[in-house]
């Protein structure tokens, strides 16, 4: 923690976090975002981000590249963008039914 602490931004502590066993990029991104505050982390990887964003900023599903460059105007404070896209903007619609859970009581 001392190490990561240290790091001056926050691809300095991806470095740090990324060269723990185990540790991914998504990982690290959201260390950064939740440990640290950083205005700025992006969570590349997620199931569910990348098309959210993309629904909000282009009406579009999108992949992480897509994401990324559509954050790109926003440098410096992606990561409160997205957590403005997620409080605010309507999110993209569901598809598909939704799943009743099951009553296994009469088995």
């Amino acid at each position: 923690m001392r190490a990561a602490s240290a790091a001056t931004d926050g691809e300095a502590r991806d470095r740090v976090f990324i060269s723990l066993r185990g540790v991914g990029i998504w990982t690290s991104a959201e260390t950064r975002i939740r440990a640290f505050g950083d205005p700025d982390a992006v969570s590349v990887g997620d199931y569910h981000l990348a098309h959210q964003v993309g629904y909000a900023l282009t009406g579009h599903r999108t992949d992480d590249d897509g994401m990324l460059e559509l954050l790109e105007p926003f440098a410096g404070h992606r990561q409160r963008v997205i957590r403005l896209i997620y409080v605010g903007s309507a999110l993209e619609p569901r598809r598909g039914p939704r799943l009743h859970p099951e009553d296994h009581r009469d088995r």
